[in-house]
């Protein structure tokens, strides 16, 4: 199956499991007339390595969200197992090579459509809905926003899969009503900073804010 058919597939089968006997753990589901709460898999479910020093967490709500890519291959493995090797491929990064605590950023999204929690804690502070997670994916922004990072690089034309983007608006206009952040504020790694990142994401922003305040209402 296609993994955007896979996505709305999933989609499909939680509203209606949400309608004939409320959300069910571990699925998409709708929350009334608000955003869809989308599956996330975290750090426990992909096996995440445990942080190497204290996670901080903000006593306070993000007021923005920065996109950024990961800068690794372009997998044509759209599994569930591939997220996962792809959330330890950026862990291992991260705290291997750059030395931080854990992962920089909060959330992953596949090429195929999964999510993934990326620093240990964002997943219950986004559903909480009143603190996030202190991460280290925008020099200057981490303590105002949530990063969220598509795996694969976009340079050079490359397009992201439609699953990834669709999971991607709905990801972000989850993390917005919980947050309460508008949908005008989604930037990209490259408004902050001397970057190539997030590719060609950059320039889907418009488009990416448009559907988000879409997926909102």
């Amino acid at each position: 199956m296609h993994p955007s058919n896979l996505f709305r597939r999933r989609l499909l089968l939680a509203g209606a499991a949400g309608l004939a006997a409320g959300a069910l753990s571990g699925v998409a589901h709708a929350r009334g007339a608000a955003a869809v709460q989308p599956d996330i898999d975290g750090t426990k479910v992909w096996g995440a390595r445990s942080p190497q020093g204290t996670v901080s967490v903000l006593q306070y709500r993000p007021s923005r969200i920065v996109v950024h890519h990961t800068v690794s291959a372009n997998s044509t493995d759209y599994s569930r197992a591939r997220a996962h090797a792809h959330a330890h491929w950026v862990q291992d990064l991260h705290m291997d090579d750059n030395g931080w605590v854990d992962t920089g950023y909060n959330f992953l999204v596949s090429r195929g459509g999964w999510i993934t929690e990326g620093r240990a804690g964002s997943l219950p502070a986004l559903t909480g809905g009143r603190t996030f997670v202190l991460g280290a994916h925008t020099s200057g922004q981490n303590t105002q926003a949530i990063g969220i990072a598509c795996e694969g690089q976009y340079h050079a034309g490359a397009q992201p899969p439609q699953a990834q983007w669709e999971v991607l608006v709905t990801l972000c206009a989850y993390a917005c009503d919980q947050y309460g952040i508008a949908s005008t504020q989604i930037f990209g790694h490259k408004d902050y900073g001397t970057t190539e990142c997030p590719g060609v994401y950059h320039d889907m922003l418009p488009e990416l804010r448009a559907e988000v305040a879409a997926a909102r209402s």
